[in-house]
């Protein structure tokens, strides 16, 4: 086994029915820019490719393929922001632009919410905590709470898990030096 082989997830690609109202939604929600848009050479329907990575021609690919009426095959697109305030405005970039069922998760390593995008695919926006605790791991998160109030609860929370460990210690554990 080489020690330099260090495959690491690029990009995504997303089957779409309306791709012009995908690439505005995630655009708008998002700040990611559309880099290119065509009719595909070896798919026979329209692509759209977007990043926000200067380095990284696209980050999220749409495929204007999807059935009509076929449902979302998507478990969940995430999309990681720096703190609380990020979460905050990216649940108010993402209801202005047509966002459902949006709901806020703490999961001790990471605070999240999640919605649906306008075509049903579930999206994710976390940041990550200090903390590690054995996941699947969900409380409420309210983000209408201060800063202050959000922090100590999830610090309460995750001392009270048996798994509990500084997020440093696990990455030591699972990955090693």
């Amino acid at each position: 086994m080489s020690a330099s082989f260090k495959p690491h997830l690029s990009h995504v690609g997303v089957s779409c029915f309306d791709i012009d109202k995908m690439i505005d939604f995630y655009t708008s929600v998002f700040d990611l820019k559309l880099t290119d848009k065509g009719p595909g050479f070896t798919f026979p329907f329209m692509l759209a490719f977007l990043s926000s990575n200067p380095k990284q021609h696209h980050q999220l690919a749409l495929a204007q393929n999807r059935p009509a009426g076929a449902p979302s095959t998507i478990m969940q697109l995430s999309f990681m922001v720096n703190d609380l305030n990020d979460l905050r405005e990216a649940r108010q970039r993402a209801l202005a632009k047509g966002a459902t069922q949006m709901r806020g998760l703490n999961h001790g390593n990471a605070m999240s919410i999640y919605f649906m995008d306008p075509e049903d695919n579930t999206v994710e926006v976390y940041f990550d905590t200090p903390w590690y605790v054995a996941q699947p791991h969900g409380d409420p998160l309210d983000l209408e709470q201060t800063d202050a109030d959000i922090w100590a609860a999830t610090e309460k929370i995750v001392r009270a898990d048996p798994s509990f460990m500084p997020v440093e210690v696990w990455k030591e554990k699972v990955f090693g030096g």
